[in-house]
């Protein structure tokens, strides 16, 4: 056992890290294992793969993921900040790459390949913009007459800029949501929520009057008949399938014809064969994570560490409920991973720096740290 005594930084970290936090997202890394491993053999051998391919690479995804997880965890809020705005920084020229020399996939450039390995840096990007949008927010607070949220806005048009221009519509809705909740948060003027919140729809009644994307998809939401709903209804008789308890482990059904069986529509695979009550305890994880990040994160009072762990949360627990909203049917369909749960290594990597900075934001620190903090953030600004 480790002693309280200790001054070592993993002894430090011990005693301040929130461990029912991290056992729920342990736990959840554990479940993506083991519906990978029940989802994606009938996928890979569709496509003349080897069986385990899809599970072999998405626990070798995971290893990396944990050590980002564990490392990022360790960081400063001051550490954290430097470190997203490089990432960021990274992220957008990787997009602007991605659109110029990214290989186009049904009528989209959302990849690109450096080093013999994809990169979607749309996924990088996101954890990286909630923190410095965060600590925009959090200065707009303490320094007014910074022009900190009109730098936030800057941002949020220029990353939205280029997602629509991939195009990735179910990305550019999340970024616009958790930003909009951060805006909230931040104590803005309800007139300017409303005003966001308006703007937003604007851009989704244009989004369906000139993208035939996406007005294909929400008509098909709206009038199953008018298109091909082939993958959501077959999800859906998967949750018919397994009912409480499940057909048992290996004897679905839906993942031999549905194609995005281990990413998109992974959720109903895990409802087929284990039944609803997996799904429910995978909601109640999820629930759990956002939950405690939330309460954790209020009782803290830097404004930043406050403003980052929730965004964070909130865009942790709002992709989690789009991709179960589209398995159930509740909203259009729209690519979206589950959570580490579903396949795709870089959305695992990026959701494990996310969630290494929500444990960093989340750790127990004396206040006197935290004040030091401030204070040499403010003398650097003044100088």
């Amino acid at each position: 056992m480790l002693s309280r005594e200790e001054r070592t930084p993993f002894s430090e970290w011990w005693w301040t890290v929130d461990k029912p936090l991290m056992g729920a997202i342990l736990a959840l890394m554990l479940t993506g294992v083991i519906l990978s491993l029940a989802a994606s053999p009938p996928v890979a051998t569709r496509i003349g793969l080897d069986p385990f391919h899809f599970f072999s690479r998405h626990v070798m995804f995971l290893l990396p993921s944990c050590l980002v997880l564990l490392g990022v965890s360790f960081l400063s809020p001051r550490a954290i900040r430097r470190s997203a705005l490089i990432i960021f920084a990274a992220s957008i020229i990787l997009i602007v790459l991605t659109l110029a020399i990214g290989p186009e996939v049904k009528g989209s450039r959302r990849w690109i390949t450096l080093l013999g390995v994809n990169i979607q840096a749309s996924e990088i990007a996101k954890p990286s913009f909630v923190v410095i949008a965060a600590w925009l927010f959090a200065e707009s607070t303490k320094r007014p007459e910074m022009p900190a949220t009109t730098m936030a806005l800057v941002l949020l048009m220029m990353l939205v800029t280029l997602l629509v221009m991939e195009p990735d519509f179910g990305q550019t809705m999340l970024i616009l949501m958790v930003w909009g909740s951060l805006f909230f948060i931040a104590g803005m003027r309800m007139i300017w929520v409303f005003g966001l919140a308006g703007l937003g729809a604007a851009g989704l009644f244009s989004a369906y009057l000139f993208v035939p994307h996406v007005a294909g998809r929400i008509k098909r939401f709206m009038n199953p008949a008018s298109g091909d709903t082939f993958q959501v209804d077959t999800a859906m008789e998967a949750f018919y399938n397994g009912g409480w308890f499940g057909l048992g482990p290996g004897e679905g059904i839906a993942k031999r014809s549905l194609p995005d069986s281990h990413t998109d529509f992974v959720f109903a695979v895990a409802a087929e064969e284990f039944g609803i009550i997996l799904c429910l305890a995978m909601l109640a994880l999820f629930a759990f994570v956002v939950i405690r990040t939330l309460s954790r994160a209020y009782a803290n009072e830097d404004m930043f560490s406050r403003f980052a762990a929730s965004g964070l949360a909130i865009l942790f627990g709002v992709q989690a409920a789009i991709n179960m909203s589209v398995n159930l049917q509740l909203i259009p369909a729209k690519g979206m991973t589950l959570p580490f749960i579903s396949y795709g290594g870089s959305s695992i990597v990026s959701l494990a720096y996310g969630v290494g900075m929500m444990l960093a934001l989340t750790r127990l620190r004396p206040r006197t740290e935290v004040e030091a903090s401030g204070r040499a953030d403010a003398m650097r600004s003044y100088a």
